[in-house]
């Protein structure tokens, strides 16, 4: 279990104690070109899922608000997502914030699954609740920048929430998982090309248009020493 805090904009701080990590995959709402994205993932050797949209379980203690994120090798990547966190019981209680999933590239090709638990789930230490947002969801802002050997950032992900399966498709689809103390990756939306992933810095920002405000993380990608023996 992992013990998180959002703030929200009113100035309240919210404790969440992460009992479930949920990681949703292959979730773009137009399942025809997610469906071809899975095809050409496979032409590389990844995995296909037997189903979309996908849904992986991840442990509990990778979720985190960290500004550092260990690495064992030079592939990996971060991906930028919204996460639903299920604060408590009530309506009220469910927030949404900005999220980074942080996959290990080399690993994916033997298992998705496996890849998501080699990293960490970067939260946002801001959040809003979800009910306050859910009428302007679709233009809601998801960008993500890399940076590379401390030299400046670079644009790698641009995206509307309408590219993805909203918070409400998994409430009513996943209900019985969602318990209070669970949080719920949305999946990612699609890298922009030319862009280098395997950076050395992330930066992901969610933007409301309509208020005005922005939940921002970001964290280094630190890489461990050479395993001995």
């Amino acid at each position: 279990m992992t013990e998180l805090a959002f703030d929200l904009p009113d100035g309240t701080s919210v404790p969440v104690t992460v009992t479930r990590l949920l990681n949703a995959g292959y979730a773009g709402r137009e399942q025809d070109e997610v469906a071809a994205h899975v095809a050409e993932l496979a032409e590389l050797g990844v995995p296909a899922p037997e189903v979309t949209p996908a849904l992986y379980p991840v442990a509990p203690y990778l979720a985190a608000q960290a500004d550092g994120v260990p690495v064992q090798h030079g592939r990996t990547s971060g991906e930028a997502e919204w996460a639903l966190v299920v604060a408590g019981p009530r309506p009220e209680d469910l927030l949404l914030t900005v999220a980074c999933d942080h996959t290990d590239r080399a690993l994916e090709v033997h298992g998705v699954a496996w890849s998501k638990n080699a990293g960490l789930d970067v939260l946002g230490n801001g959040a809003w609740r979800l009910a306050d947002v859910e009428d302007h969801l679709d233009e809601l802002r998801l960008r993500a920048w890399v940076a590379h050997d401390g030299g400046p950032e670079q644009l790698i992900q641009d995206s509307t929430l309408a590219a993805l399966l909203p918070p409400r498709h998994w409430l009513d689809d996943i209900a019985e998982l969602l318990e209070p103390g669970t949080v719920l990756l949305s999946g990612t939306v699609a890298m922009l090309p030319g862009v280098d992933q395997f950076g050395d810095r992330w930066r992901v920002e969610l933007a409301d248009p309509v208020t005005g405000q922005t939940l921002e993380l970001a964290y280094a990608v630190e890489r461990m020493p050479e395993p001995i023996g």
